[in-house]
C-alpha cells in the first residue's frame, strides 16, 4: 500500500482560510456575549460559543489527521464510524438487539472494509458492505434462530452499517480520487498531482467546506428570510427560503473553490450543487428517523452540535454521490 500525499498549498490556504473566519466567529460571538442582557439571547449566544469552540476542535483534529498521513485519517474515520454506530444501535429497543450481529459488524465487517479501502482496493470497497455483508447479516440471524422481529432486526443493522460505516467512509475515500482518475497526468496548472498538485487532501476539504457550508447558510438564511416551511413534521426549522439559500450561495462558495479541485469552476459549481442538495436530503432523512424515535440529538460528543450522527448527516449522504460521480466522469 502507497501512502497517497495529502496536504499541498491548496490545503494549506484553505486551512488558513478557515482558522481566520473561525477566529472572527470566535471574537464576534464572545462580544455579542459580553454585551447580551436578555436571558434568552445570553443562552443562544453560549449555544453559539459552544458550536464555534467545537468547530475548532473538529478542524483541528481534521487537518493533524490530513498531516499525519493517511492511515492515521482512515482510523480517525473508522472510529467515527464506530462510535456512530454505537449512536445508531443505540436507539434500537432492547427487545430487537441482536448481540451477535453487532459483534460482527463493529469487530470485523467495518474493520475490514477500512483495511480494503487501506489497501486501495476498490473493487471490494464499492461491493463489500452492498452485497456480501448484506446477504451475510440476515443469515447470521437466521443461524440464531430468533424468528421475532427477523426483518425489523435484519433491517436496522443492514442500515446501521450502510449508514455508519459504507456512506461514512467514502469521505476517506475521496482521498484516492486524485489516484483514481490522475495516473500519469497532471494537475489544471500543470504540478504532478499528489505531490503538491490536486492533494487527496484539498479534495476532502473542498467536500467538507461546501457542504457543511451549506448547512451553516442553509440555517442563516432560514433565520433571515425563512417564511415557508418545507416537512414542519421532519424539520421545524427548514424552509424553502433557507434551502434555496443556502444551496446557492454554497454552490457558489464551491465555483470560488475550484482551485481546490482537478475541476473546472462550473464543473466545480455542479457538482457542489448535486453535493448540497444530497446533503439537504440526508439531514431531512437523519431528522425522520431521529422523530421516529422521539429524540434531538443522536448523542452528545460534540457539544452544541449533539452527536457524530448529528454532525456528518449531510456528508454521510452527500460523499458517496460526490465520490462516485467524480469517479465515473473524471477517470481515465
Amino acid at each position: 500500500m502507497t501512502e497517497i500525499g495529502l496536504i499541498g498549498p491548496q490545503s494549506i490556504r484553505l486551512l488558513i482560510g478557515v482558522g481566520v473566519f473561525l477566529a472572527a466567529a470566535t471574537v464576534v460571538a464572545e462580544i455579542m456575549f459580553r454585551r447580551a442582557t436578555k436571558e434568552g439571547l445570553r443562552n443562544t449566544l453560549s449555544n453559539v460559543r459552544r458550536r464555534i469552540f467545537a468547530w475548532w476542535i473538529m478542524v483541528g483534529v481534521l487537518a493533524v489527521s490530513l498531516a499525519l498521513g493517511e492511515t492515521v485519517l482512515l482510523v480517525l474515520f473508522m472510529l467515527l464510524s464506530l462510535v456512530a454506530l454505537r449512536e445508531f444501535m443505540a436507539l434500537v429497543p432492547a427487545g430487537e438487539q441482536d448481540g451477535r450481529a453487532l459483534i460482527w459488524i463493529m469487530a470485523v465487517l467495518t474493520p475490514l472494509h477500512y483495511w480494503f479501502m487501506w489497501q486501495h482496493w476498490y473493487g471490494m470497497f464499492a461491493i463489500f458492505i452492498p452485497v456480501y455483508a448484506f446477504l451475510f447479516l440476515p443469515v447470521l440471524l437466521a443461524l440464531s434462530g430468533r424468528t421475532d422481529h427477523f426483518l425489523h432486526r435484519a433491517a436496522l443493522s443492514q442500515w446501521g452499517l450502510m449508514v455508519c460505516v459504507y456512506a461514512l467512509s467514502h469521505l476517506p475515500a475521496i482521498l484516492q480520487l486524485p489516484v483514481a482518475f490522475n495516473e500519469g497526468k497532471s494537475a489544471a496548472d500543470g504540478s504532478p498531482v499528489g505531490s503538491g498538485g490536486v492533494a487527496g487532501g484539498a479534495l476532502l476539504l473542498f467536500v467538507c467546506v461546501v457542504v457543511q457550508g451549506s448547512d451553516v447558510l442553509q440555517y442563516l438564511w432560514g433565520k433571515t428570510l425563512g417564511r415557508h416551511k418545507i416537512a414542519p413534521n421532519v424539520s421545524p426549522n427548514k424552509t424553502w427560503e433557507g434551502f434555496i439559500g443556502g444551496v446557492l450561495s454554497a454552490t457558489a462558495l464551491g465555483a470560488a473553490l475550484w482551485w481546490l479541485t482537478p475541476f473546472t469552476p462550473w464543473q466545480a459549481a455542479l457538482l457542489s450543487l448535486i453535493a448540497c442538495l444530497m446533503g439537504f436530503v440526508g439531514g431531512l432523512v437523519m431528522s425522520s428517523l431521529k422523530r421516529d424515535r422521539g429524540i434531538k440529538d443522536f448523542g452528545a460528543i460534540i457539544p452544541g452540535h449533539g452527536g457524530i450522527l448529528d454532525r456528518m448527516d449531510s456528508l454521510i449522504f452527500a460523499a458517496p454521490v460526490f465520490f462516485h460521480m467524480t469517479r465515473f466522469f473524471f477517470s481515465g
